[in-house]
């Protein structure tokens, strides 16, 4: 079975071909994220403008990547939520009009839950991918870090799962672009903070760690406002001075030890999440998903305190991209759930697991 599966939620215009639900035969994915950086973030009218113009050559360049022709194709699976509107009805509206077009069934695939799938993955021809050699095993719990999602969910079986916690408040993703902001380094904040934590020490600064009542939920506002507040003393001003100021007024030094003791508060936060799950759980496998999922210092702390390993799958992988929807729309396929309806499928842009 080929699944040809489509993700425009954000600034990523992305597809894929995945085989079976394991093997990765296509992915291309085009960003347009050279137009947000300027404006420190995603503009939503923007992004979708530029998936008006990038969806249907990167749905044409994925086929021929893939080496397939829509005869090939067994299903359609697209991202309908959670995600920008605008964008998302971008892929919707393209995902429908193929599946009418070439007839082939549609598969509506939350955006969170792919991530997850992206671990999956276990073969390509495609140079440059460091995949698992293994598909994780059930129960698996899943630690899913990104801009816009922060949980911790349980999967028993395929489509059987329970969320055990989420963030209260910013995603880690979120937070990390912030304190971004306060240093002045450029967006997004998760690479340019951990690569400007390598020149800090992460012990430099003590930032709290929020204690909620939740065993399993997560908040990152009040590390991301203790930032603040250490920025503003350190250059010897009070709360009234704006964020903006900050980046002209602190030290290099400063900024590096900054951002290497947020990110080992900010990652120990989740680890320590993901540990208690285990230890109360205790999965036959844990997964890692979402764009944070890609951070090296997340991925050392995980594999240092796991007594189990952990097989991680390729970063280019933990980004948005078309190789998860597929992945999922595989197994749906594959498990006989039904199929979406190509002339009724609606966006969901606050869609939830």
């Amino acid at each position: 079975m080929k699944v040809l599966g489509i993700e425009s939620s954000c600034d990523e215009t992305a597809a894929a071909v995945v085989e079976d639900g394991r093997r990765l035969l296509s992915n291309v994915v085009a960003s347009s994220m050279d137009i947000h950086v300027q404006y420190g973030g995603v503009v939503p009218e923007l992004a979708a403008r530029s998936h008006i113009e990038a969806i249907m050559p990167v749905i044409q360049q994925a086929l021929r990547d893939a080496a397939c022709d829509w005869d090939d194709i067994d299903a359609i699976a697209v991202t309908y939520g959670a995600g920008l509107g605008g964008s998302l009805l971008v892929g919707v509206l393209t995902a429908r009009t193929l599946a009418i077009i070439k007839r082939k069934p549609l598969y509506a695939i939350n955006h969170v839950e792919a991530h997850v799938y992206a671990n999956f993955l276990t073969s390509t021809p495609l140079p440059g991918y460091a995949l698992p050699a293994a598909a994780p095993r059930f129960p698996l719990l899943a630690l899913i870090v990104s801009g816009g999602h922060s949980q911790l969910v349980l999967f028993r079986d395929h489509f059987d799962y329970t969320l055990l916690g989420q963030t209260q408040d910013d995603a880690i993703g979120e937070a990390f672009d912030k304190i971004a902001k306060i240093l002045g380094l450029p967006y997004p904040g998760g690479p340019s903070v951990g690569k400007k934590a390598l020149e800090g020490n992460p012990h430099a600064f003590s930032l709290p760690k929020a204690r909620l009542q939740g065993k399993y939920d997560l908040s990152f506002s009040g590390p991301k406002t203790a930032v603040l507040r250490l920025a503003q003393e350190l250059v010897g001003k009070d709360h009234t001075l704006h964020s903006s100021a900050l980046p002209a007024l602190l030290s290099e030094q400063q900024k590096a030890d900054i951002a290497a003791s947020f990110q080992r508060v900010a990652i120990e936060t989740v680890v320590d999440k993901t540990m208690l799950a285990y230890e109360e759980f205790q999965p036959a496998s844990v997964v890692i998903a979402g764009g944070v999922a890609s951070s090296t210092e997340l991925r050392r702390q995980l594999a240092q305190r796991l007594p189990q390993p952990i097989a991680y799958t390729d970063p280019k992988l933990c980004t948005d991209n078309g190789a998860m929807v597929a992945t999922l729309g595989c197994f749906l396929a594959q498990h006989q759930r039904p199929a979406a309806d190509p002339f009724g499928l609606e966006i969901a842009p606050n869609l939830s697991m």
